[in-house]
């Protein structure tokens, strides 16, 4: 695999590159950051834009977990090193802020509304069909992100799809029908479908510790928060029934059923009184906070947390987050309660002991274990295997490949499409596919698959004419930077 990967390396980072959510709601896998320094340094200068190491960490992060999501329980940080994914990570940084110095020189810009239009259409940040500010930053709170680097990633992508529309370019007849043919080319192949799970291997304690060792920067703790909590419960307003009936009055358009339709009076009677309650609450939970401000009173408890398992909604979370130490948070309204934190603490992320690390290195080791025996059992089995027979096979003939989910033929086909060897082992997710080529014969053309062909070609010479612009924007701007990447 590793060989097709750098073989496609260039397509690989285009295609991540316009993507800016594929990794919402998969969490970050496998190694996390790759860490070059303390937090806020600077690793690069574009033009006059400074490139912090946490933009590198968080590029690194993404770019890890999409060439995760790609390729299954085959990556890992053995493939990311050979891949030279930092390099990779920290190139795809200064080639974004060169499109965005170029974006910026051309008078191309990115308004507050195409944001949000962007961002509504996502199905991530949904519920019922409809957007969902809480489940939009609970999504990327998992995902270490907040809301402001979000659309600043997403205002980007926009950016960097606005200058890509300029180079559009419709493929010509002669074009389409000369790729077509070279595309569908149909072969005969005898195929074996070898399973990671089926490899049976053993890690003992010393390859767990010398495994811990050369990875254990990869193992830490969650930062967590130490945070002192004063809660206040709803209280009864005990309001009279003109009070209620002129809260109504003055807000009805705040009471409405799921389907828009506004409630009556009497309907939305018992969720008035509590708007009341909460409104007179509120005025005692602000005394409190002034109190609790100037040391005139104490918070009931004291709790140190895990990120992950902070106790309250998503909005409320990053509103802790985004407090800085000593601070006290303005109350806000929960399960009938409010609550005053302050945030005493952050305890930053930490390098977990062997012993807290074991059960998670036990995993890791197993999966690269098994993978490298995957590996090794192919190569022992490719010369002589005997396998399942297919004939008149092409890039399209997913359904044809038996024993593969669709993804997984698709995966399959493409690299077997794009190898020149007659014989040989592909690796796609948790498998591997040892194949061998009968024989192959050119097809007739075929005007019906004229659409696809188009696309594959426009996406060849946008890719050419994009690397193009960015050896001439390298040109164009003036790039410092702190970190040496190795040359191919």
């Amino acid at each position: 695999m590793i060989t097709w990967m750098q073989r496609h390396k260039k397509w690989l980072v285009i295609t991540i590159w316009i993507s800016t959510i594929a990794f919402v709601g998969a969490g970050f896998v496998g190694w996390g950051s790759y860490d070059y320094g303390s937090k806020g340094g600077v690793v690069a200068v574009v033009g006059d834009k400074e490139v912090t190491i946490d933009e590198y960490n968080q590029e690194y992060s993404k770019l890890y977990s999409q060439y995760a999501q790609l390729f299954g329980n085959s990556f890992n940080k053995e493939l990311a090193e050979q891949l030279r994914l930092s390099d990779v990570a920290f190139s795809q940084l200064l080639q974004k802020n060169l499109i965005i110095a170029y974006g910026s020189d051309l008078g191309l810009i990115v308004t507050q509304e195409e944001i949000a239009r962007e961002l509504i259409n996502y199905e991530e940040f949904k519920t019922d069909g409809r957007f969902d500010k809480d489940k939009y930053i609970k999504l990327l709170n998992q995902n270490r992100m907040n809301p402001k680097d979000f659309e600043e990633s997403l205002k980007s992508s926009i950016l960097f799809q606005k200058i890509q529309a300029l180079f559009n370019i419709e493929p010509t007849a002669n074009e389409v029908e000369n790729i077509s043919k070279l595309l569908f080319i149909e072969d005969d192949i005898t195929y074996k479908i070898l399973n990671l799970d089926d490899m049976q291997v053993i890690a003992n304690e010393d390859d767990t510790k010398k495994f811990y060792e050369e990875n254990k920067n990869f193992y830490k703790s969650e930062i967590s928060y130490d945070l002192e909590i004063k809660e206040l419960a709803l209280k009864s307003a005990n309001s009279t029934e003109e009070e209620i009936q002129t809260h109504y009055e003055k807000f009805k358009s705040d009471y409405k059923f799921e389907d828009g339709k506004l409630k009556s009076f009497e309907e939305a009677k018992a969720q008035v009184i509590k708007d009341l309650d909460e409104n007179f609450t509120k005025r005692e939970a602000l005394t409190l906070y002034l109190n609790l401000k100037k040391g005139e009173d104490n918070f009931d408890k004291k709790i140190t947390v895990e990120d992950s398992k902070l106790p309250f909604i998503a909005e409320n979370i990053e509103r802790i987050k985004e407090a800085k130490n000593t601070e006290i948070i303005k109350p806000f309204f929960e399960n009938d309660k409010f609550y005053i934190v302050k945030l005493a603490k952050i305890n930053p992320s930490s390098v977990l002991s062997y012993e807290d690390a074991k059960d998670k290195l036990l995993i890791d080791l197993t999966k690269d274990l098994k993978s490298k025996k995957l590996d090794e059992t192919a190569q022992n089995q490719l010369k002589d295997f005997k396998g399942t027979d297919v004939s008149g096979i092409n890039r399209s003939s997913a359904s044809k490949i038996q024993g593969l989910n669709e993804k997984e033929s698709i995966e399959f086909l493409n690299q077997l499409f794009a190898s020149a060897q007659k014989e040989s082992v592909i690796r796609v997710g948790s498998k591997a596919i040892l194949y061998r080529v009968n024989s192959s014969k050119m097809v007739d053309y075929d005007k019906s698959k004229d659409n696809f062909i188009k696309d594959e070609i426009r996406q060849i010479q946008e890719g050419d004419l994009m690397s193009n612009l960015l050896k001439k924007l390298e040109n164009s701007f003036k790039i410092k930077t702190s970190i040496e990447t190795t040359k191919e």
